[in-house]
């Protein structure tokens, strides 16, 4: 038994198990709860939506505590002089101890900007919900996209690994008719650059596939050895509406970066009321009860006097406050709220418009592929039909072995563009989801149907070079 048989030998030991292929539906649930990006989103929506006890708090009453002790010693000698004018030193020591606590009330019985800060309130949150709703639906294309550029790295590998065999084979009958003269050494050497080339695309291949695991681990957080591809049977349906303006008017009704935009520029908005406030009175109602007392002994020249205070108050009132001028302040800031709010404008129709591009294209996108899919498969028929023939007039010696390698590597190139046409097909239908702010989880469970287990590129090598190593 040689070193190859062995080597094939134990790989089958580690295939006698194969890896469990998995969903695109397990595959999102994995990033789910993996992706830092989801995970972001939530932990803003959580904070945005304390919005609204804080600008709801300034409402309710504010009730305020306050205390103090004071402990104060003082001694000295004062001279000075007296009716006669001789000087006289007298000696005066004070002790003196203040407590004091007071509570106060204040209730607002109108500000302005806080009833601006409550509706805002609303709108953070708002916006919070659609950035949150807009990042799960994020996550549901960054998923089936890198859910499909592996697909589609193995099938390029598959379709290389496979040229390069079949060019191995021509390259091995290229060289045995060499030796017997039925063809000249051009031939030969054409094979061995075909088979040269084909090594350096299968290296190229191995090294893409391991590049879109490695985006698919990113989203994942964990490495997916296997996963479900897309079976012969895959349905390929209209969009539904089947009107283009339909979908335009879903996605500029329900498009969730255009609802985020379309909040910000009511934010903004907002934002001039709010700091137009800074003209406008205001009116509180404050209550304040407090309590004062006063220990002191105080000593003059040695005659002892006591100086005690102890008083209590209970006051309430409405204070009223009108600004009346702040150097220009008030109004800079006004102006500067009012040009934010021209520019959230031009963002939202900057938006508006992308979402009926992008709703178009995806649209658009849905139909051509769909249709690129069906004319692929003919082209991969028609293909290995025509390889057919070029191996037969090369047989007889109407073709040349670049006729053959050539309709070889036009066969493989044809069955890998009809799988990627598939893997374009779902992924504008999900953008089109996306654009009009529909997309959802039971799209990928629609998906998930259709999708079956299929042996990986290097399972393939794996089977492959056990059954050469059998026979």
């Amino acid at each position: 038994m040689n070193i190859k048989q062995i080597i094939v030998i134990i790989a089958a030991f580690g295939l006698a198990s194969p890896a469990q292929a998995e969903s695109l539906l397990e595959v999102y649930q994995q990033a789910l709860q993996s992706d830092p990006r989801i995970h972001e989103a939530e932990a803003r929506r959580l904070a945005a939506l304390e919005a609204e006890p804080q600008a709801r708090s300034l409402y309710l009453p504010q009730i305020e505590a306050n205390a103090s002790f004071d402990d104060l010693e003082s001694s000295g000698t004062s001279i000075f002089e007296d009716s006669s004018g001789l000087p006289v030193s007298v000696y005066t020591k004070n002790e003196v101890e203040d407590t004091q606590w007071s509570i106060d009330l204040r209730q607002t019985i109108f500000r302005w900007d806080q009833i601006v800060g409550l509706r805002r309130a609303d709108k953070l949150v708002a916006k919070a919900e659609a950035d949150r709703e807009a990042a799960q639906q994020d996550l549901i294309i960054r998923v089936g996209q890198a859910y499909f550029d592996v697909l589609g790295a193995e099938d390029r590998l598959t379709a290389r690994d496979a040229n390069r065999q079949a060019i191995s084979r021509q390259l091995e009958q290229a060289k045995q008719r060499f030796e017997v003269g039925l063809i000249a050494i051009t031939d030969v050497q054409e094979s061995q650059a075909a088979y040269d080339q084909a090594v350096a695309d299968e290296i190229a291949a191995k090294r893409n596939l391991a590049v879109a695991r490695e985006g698919l681990r990113e989203i994942t957080g964990t490495y997916v050895a296997k996963l479900d591809a897309p079976g012969e049977e895959l349905p390929l349906r209209d969009p539904e509406p089947a009107a283009e303006i339909d979908w335009v008017d879903l996605a500029l009704d329900q498009n969730l970066a255009l609802v985020a935009s379309r909040l910000d520029e009511q934010l903004a908005r907002d934002e001039i009321s709010f700091r137009r406030s800074g003209h406008y009175p205001s009116l509180d109602l404050v209550a304040r009860k407090s309590d004062f007392d006063r220990d002191a002994d105080r000593i003059v020249g040695g005659i002892s006097t006591i100086a005690d205070t102890d008083l209590a108050s209970d006051s309430i009132g409405i204070q009223f406050n009108l600004p009346i001028f702040s150097g220009g302040g008030t109004s800079s800031r006004v102006k500067e709220a009012v040009y934010l709010h021209r520019a959230s404008m031009q963002v939202l129709q900057r938006i508006t418009r992308e979402t009926e591009r992008q709703t178009r294209d995806a649209y658009l996108g849905v139909l051509s592929e769909k249709r690129r899919v069906e004319a692929l498969a003919q082209s991969v028929k028609s293909s290995r039909t025509a390889l057919e023939a070029t191996q037969a007039g090369f047989d007889v010696g109407t073709r040349t072995i670049v006729d053959v390698l050539n309709s070889q590597f036009s066969l493989y190139s044809a069955i890998t563009l009809h799988y990627q046409a598939r893997y374009d097909y779902l992924m504008n239908y999900l953008r089109l989801k996306q654009a009009a702010g529909t997309l959802q989880i039971q799209d990928l469970e629609a998906i998930d149907q259709w999708l079956e287990d299929r042996e990986t590129p290097e399972e393939k090598i794996a089977d492959r070079e056990r059954q050469e190593a059998e026979s």
